[in-house]
């Protein structure tokens, strides 16, 4: 009878939303995911399956009486806007700390613990990924809203910083995969019109996501000054964004009579770049993608004339100036790229966007 109970809960969830654990203590739903970090706080949360565990009465009459939508009301009650709030698709480390900040710490029921994101100014060591030799060393970083800064220091004890990183083109987004650390950070910048990679990360979960959150407040309130008429649902998407496709293609020159040479490619709203190692600090090359209106088009193939090894799976790329060939290894892959090209060529130009248009691909 209890299960029978359990599954009455279960089934009024849409079935597209549907978990199939929850948090007996907290009154929540969670997916399977999520509720073995539940288990970290097990001196707050206790998960249980829906399907497979048995249910007390009173612990089901609790499920009935909260919900994710009450806990909600409760535990996210001041949440700042600039906050990122993971899905099921982010990493562990944003997940982990967003479940902890919200049921361990309670940092959105009181605004005072939010200050070491909020504040608009952080200073802090993190580790850094050496330009040339790929080693990790600590550095100083500090992140400055009022000058409109994120710059770290070669040195504990330097004057001036290595390098000063504008929060006006500042990116961040989590790459745990790509870095091979599960709190690893990617940061870019524009320099001199050009990408510049900055791979950090932090053993502690909290410290990192902090960093993240800090440099999401300064970038939200840099686009709120500088689009004055804007609504924050406008601006939000611009505040950090995620990679819309990244891995590896084959790519020839342009006079297409150059060997296909592998690289890695990653799309970054409408810039694609490629680099020769991922964790490359420049790309080796990067090209604006426009839209359909203004003359860009993929193609699931390469032009008959083009000879020589390269891998099966074809894709060009038509712009007003020249063709660009790539190939992938697999026909999953070249759908899957062919897919992020039309999202951004199906995608209206926006008019401080033109200003932006650039080829400079054919650095080898």
């Amino acid at each position: 009878m209890l299960k029978v109970n359990v599954m009455c809960i279960y089934v009024s969830i849409p079935a597209y939303r549907r978990p199939e654990w929850a948090s007996y203590t907290l009154g929540v739903f969670v997916c399977h995911s999520c509720s073995g970090l539940h288990r970290n706080i097990a001196q707050i949360s206790k998960v249980k399956s829906l399907i497979l565990d048995p249910w007390t009465p009173s612990e089901l009459e609790f499920m009935d009486s909260v919900g994710n939508n009450a806990a909600k009301a409760i535990y996210e009650q001041l949440v700042p806007a600039f906050y990122y709030c993971p899905t099921f698709k982010d990493c562990t480390v944003l997940r982990d700390q967003w479940i902890r900040a919200k049921y361990e710490r309670k940092e959105f029921l009181c605004v005072e613990k939010q200050e070491p994101y909020s504040a608009g100014y952080r200073e802090g060591f993190l580790w850094k990924r050496g330009r040339d030799n790929g080693q990790y060393l600590s550095r100083k970083f500090i992140l400055s809203e009022r000058e409109g800064v994120l710059k770290y220091f070669n040195k504990h004890d330097a004057k001036e910083p290595k390098a000063i990183m504008k929060i006006n083109t500042l990116n961040a987004t989590f790459q745990p995969s790509k870095m091979g650390t599960a709190h690893g950070l990617q940061i870019t910048y524009l320099k001199d019109n050009s990408t510049r990679n900055v791979f950090v990360y932090h053993e502690d979960g909290k410290e990192i996501v902090d960093w993240f959150n800090g440099i999401r407040a300064a970038r939200l309130r840099y686009l709120q000054v500088a689009f004055p008429l804007a609504l924050n649902s406008e601006l939000l998407p611009k505040v950090t964004r995620n990679y819309l496709k990244e891995g590896y293609m084959e790519k020839t020159g342009p006079k297409h009579t150059e060997g296909f040479k592998k690289r890695w490619f990653t799309i970054d709203d409408r810039r694609l770049l490629y680099f020769k190692d991922p964790l490359d600090a420049y790309a080796r090359g990067e090209v604006f993608i426009g839209s359909q209106e203004n003359g860009y088009i993929v193609l699931p193939n390469l032009p008959s004339t083009i000879q020589g090894y390269h891998w099966p799976f074809g894709i060009t790329i038509v712009t007003p100036d020249r063709k660009f060939l790539f190939a992938c290894e697999t026909e999953v892959e070249q759908k899957e790229w062919i897919t992020a090209f039309l999202t951004v060529i199906n995608r209206p130009m926006l008019p401080q966007e033109y200003a932006h248009i650039s080829t400079n691909f054919d650095k080898i």
